[in-house]
């Protein structure tokens, strides 16, 4: 048993939070733990409360490793009531070091495991499959939240030896980027999913069989800060669902959804809003052809607050999983975005999608999804329209809806165009919705708040579907954007649940 030397250093690493670097862990003699075919050195210590975001433990890996593998534990004492107690992630980095955004990066399971292994062949999910060539490799600690009486925990190294001391990586098998499709279509989507990769508990297998049963066209895999899950979908997916790849960026003072990125492409999450890093990491999402999604800005859970700003972003995660108050308060910041957006005279303007977050049963894979209209059943075209903002969200595939703006002579616009009439030009806003549950109600809201509503019959009563219209002027409303929610219940003053939520169409001509 080797303890930290209580002379650790703590660096910083430019442009990244302040970590502890600990005593290089080595296994230079046999002996002590080293039988010629196994080495294992165990590590304890104790952080106080306020320790760096980040504990790195050298570990110095001599020639001939065929395996190396972690375990480690802390305690978890009681706290009072609202005092945070112990949480403690872990990863690891290679030989080539834990540079912020280098090419290091080993693996990533946070919270979900204690234990892991990487080798040549195969790796424990969350982590890459590669070589354990020799050099000095980097256990990596995160005390995520840390009780008063501090955090104590053990950290146990084990390198196996091997002859030969590797062998070969399989190359992975990544998804297509395109499927068949239906042409120029409305295709439905979750683009925020969980598997055994990260903290989820459905394999890949089980998610693509959820999304075709929720009438998914396509899916992104995208896992807690790591890319071990791009090679894990070989033969599940297929001409009636598309399989995108990404990752969930998730940082100390946000999370966010790197959608539709490169396979295989790695984004940095370590580091604060207060670090000014988040701009280069987003460049690096944008470089590897994927859309930045500030996630569930306004959820409630440790670092899930956005704080980055969206001068970066390329749409907004407004709904997340079952509607909740969380969603209510992140579609109001989205709303007052157009606001400003239009009354600044800004062409461009944030996008509102929304997404599962599905990591286990019951939560369902689709609830909510994006539905986007695109050229194509392909990464290109559904990024594209996600961009262009040309998408609505919905609670499951049993809602449809048309949403349009039709004015001057002849013009029209659908979700995410604009419709470029004079300002005193009438223009007809028109909801076409079916499938809905009984009870709902549907809304109009512009730059000056909710302007019209009106009952909607429930799916089956008649035709099972309801036109809405609502007459008005670009000088009245400088967008026109349509919610279907549910009647409010338990008398709270706020709004019913959502069932679905459309894009703006923009009215009048561009300033």
């Amino acid at each position: 048993m080797e303890r930290p030397d209580r002379r650790a250093v703590l660096t910083a690493v430019t442009g990244a939070a302040a970590v502890l670097t600990l005593d290089t862990v080595t296994f230079a003699s046999t002996g002590d733990g080293h039988d010629g075919r196994t080495a294992t050195r165990k590590v304890t210590g104790h952080l106080p409360p306020g320790a760096p975001d980040y504990v790195y433990l050298p570990v110095d890996v001599p020639p001939g490793v065929r395996e190396i593998a972690v375990s480690y534990a802390y305690d978890r004492p009681s706290v009072p009531a609202g005092t945070q107690g112990n949480a403690c992630d872990i990863g690891i980095f290679d030989e080539r070091g834990t540079e912020l955004g280098g090419a290091g990066f080993r693996g990533w399971s946070g919270g979900a495991r204690s234990e892991f292994a990487i080798g040549a062949e195969r790796a424990t999910p969350g982590y890459l499959a590669g070589p354990v060539r020799p050099g000095t490799w980097h256990v990596v600690l995160g005390p995520y939240t840390v009780a008063p009486q501090g955090l104590a925990y053990e950290v146990t190294v084990t390198l196996r030896y091997g002859t030969p001391p590797a062998g070969a990586t399989p190359r992975p098998v990544y998804p297509p980027q395109r499927a068949r499709g239906r042409g120029r279509a409305w295709y439905r989507g979750d683009n925020h999913l969980h598997s055994v990769h990260s903290d989820g508990k459905r394999t890949p297998a089980e998610i693509a069989a959820a999304a075709r049963a929720a009438g998914l066209d396509w899916i992104t895999t995208t896992e807690h800060n790591t890319t071990s899950s791009h090679g894990a979908w070989e033969g599940l997916w297929g001409d009636d669902l598309l399989i995108l790849t990404g990752e969930e960026v998730t940082t100390r003072n946000g999370h966010v959804v790197a959608l539709g990125t490169d396979p295989g492409v790695f984004i940095d999450w370590r580091y604060r809003a207060r670090d000014a890093a988040f701009g280069r990491f987003a460049r690096t999402i944008h470089r590897a052809g994927g859309l930045v999604v500030p996630a569930h800005p306004y959820a409630t859970c440790v670092g899930c607050n956005w704080k980055f700003g969206y001068e970066d972003a390329d749409a907004m995660e407004v709904w997340n999983g079952p509607y909740t108050p969380d969603d209510e308060m992140a579609i109001a910041a989205w709303d007052a975005s157009l606001v400003a957006a239009v009354r600044e005279g800004r062409r461009r303007w944030l996008p509102a999608m929304g997404n599962s977050d599905a990591h286990r049963e019951p939560q369902v894979v689709g609830m909510p999804q994006t539905v986007v209209h695109a050229d194509a059943l392909s990464r290109e075209a559904l990024l594209a329209g996600l961009r262009a903002g040309r998408s609505w969200i919905a609670e499951s595939s049993a809602v449809n809806l048309s949403f349009t703006a039709t004015g001057g002579r002849g013009k029209h616009a659908g979700i995410g165009e604009r419709l470029p009439v004079d300002r005193g030009t009438p223009v007809t806003i028109r909801l076409e919705v079916s499938g809905v549950p009984e009870g709902c109600t549907a809304s109009f809201i512009t730059d000056q708040g909710r302007l019209h509503e009106t009952p909607l019959p429930a799916a089956g009563t008649g035709s099972g579907s309801a036109t809405v219209e609502w007459r008005t002027t670009p000088s009245h409303a400088a967008y026109v954007r349509a919610e279907v929610r549910r009647a409010a219940t338990g008398g709270s003053g706020m709004p019913g649940p959502m069932v679905a939520l459309t894009n703006p169409v923009f009215l009048g001509k561009p300033t």
